[in-house]
């Protein structure tokens, strides 16, 4: 009853109350609503899972058809994206072999290798060993030599600051004897390694290291924290014949084989359709096997086509595994 018998100052007074109420709420800073990410954190949230490496693999037709020099790896992987180096011992063998692998021709090859990496801010990973012997030969005398012939990469990785070396498992077709001897092999190249902690890595390289329940075999029976896998995504050939791969074994259910012992990751490419995508290799499908098996690690590029330029191919598979790797996050 009082509101009916408001005189009209009343009302003024009322309304100017009002007003003023108004504009103070108006006028007061607003609460800001509370962070739920920072650019930092979505930033990192983006980011893939793994850390990229280039392979020397995927320049060697620079090297050997054009001239290239080896040692200017750490430059153009530096200047291509890439904070890691795996090195290809053959590249090099020109000069080494030249001086019968000598202390001084090994020594003067890691002092080029670390004065680049260094100068480029580059991180020495790996070094792929080929051609040095076979270590799953059943002749215990030759894979001893063979053994042997792998000491001085484990000296040079260690100097160099890598993790590890990758080898080679060739010697026998028979399934049985091939077990027996890479274990053999490996447990006597792992056991020299362990002290100059550096970690064995056997990739799916042809012959019976691709077929994955095999090489994974090998791994349990090695039983050693320093001797692992390198699975690569794209040699599961088992067997050539003059027409290409007569018997290749499923590469999807290969590389989650060989995941729980991976130490290294090789991420094979060949060649790309018009999206980017690898025609051959399902590079989503991959990346989730290896994400689902705990890894983070570099993982190395290593083209091997023929449409692409070597350097093409190189940043294709680059831009493929990041946008693959994004895409998991």
């Amino acid at each position: 009853m009082k509101q009916k018998n408001l005189n009209s100052k009343g009302v003024k007074v009322v309304l100017v109350a009002l007003l003023m109420g108004a504009l103070s709420c108006k006028e007061a800073p607003k609460e800001q609503p509370k962070d739920v990410g920072t650019p930092e954190v979505s930033m990192k949230a983006t980011e893939p899972f793994f850390k990229l490496s280039l392979a020397q693999w995927s320049m060697h037709k620079m090297v050997r058809e054009d001239g290239v020099d080896p040692y200017t790896f750490a430059e153009k992987a530096k200047n291509w994206g890439f904070t890691g180096l795996e090195y290809v011992s053959a590249l090099y063998y020109k000069e080494l072999e030249a001086a019968n692998f000598s202390k001084e021709a090994m020594a003067s090859f890691v002092e080029k290798c670390n004065a680049e990496s260094k100068k480029h801010g580059m991180q020495n990973v790996l070094i792929m060993i080929d051609g040095q012997g076979d270590l799953a030969t059943p002749d215990a005398q030759k894979r001893k030599k063979a053994v042997e012939n792998h000491y001085k990469w484990v000296d040079a990785a260690a100097d160099m600051g890598c993790h590890a070396i990758r080898v080679n498992l060739s010697g026998s077709k028979v399934p049985d004897e091939w077990v027996a001897s890479s274990v053999d092999g490996l447990t006597q190249l792992a056991t020299y390694a362990k002290d100059k902690n550096i970690e064995i890595l056997v990739e799916n390289h042809g012959g019976l290291s691709s077929n994955a329940v095999m090489l994974a075999e090998v791994m349990t029976k090695v039983n050693m924290d320093n001797c692992g896998t390198l699975p690569d995504f794209g040699n599961f050939c088992i067997e050539r014949s003059k027409d290409g791969c007569a018997q290749e074994y499923d590469i999807y259910k290969g590389i989650s084989e060989l995941m729980p012992h991976a130490l290294a990751v090789s991420a094979k490419s060949y060649n790309f359709d018009a999206e980017g995508n690898e025609t051959k290799l399902d590079y989503p499908r991959i990346l989730k096997i290896v994400k689902d098996a705990g890894y983070t690690g570099f993982i190395g590029v290593e083209y091997e086509g023929s449409v692409l330029s070597e350097e093409q191919g190189i940043i294709a598979t680059r831009d493929l595994l990041i946008k693959a790797g994004k895409e998991l996050n």
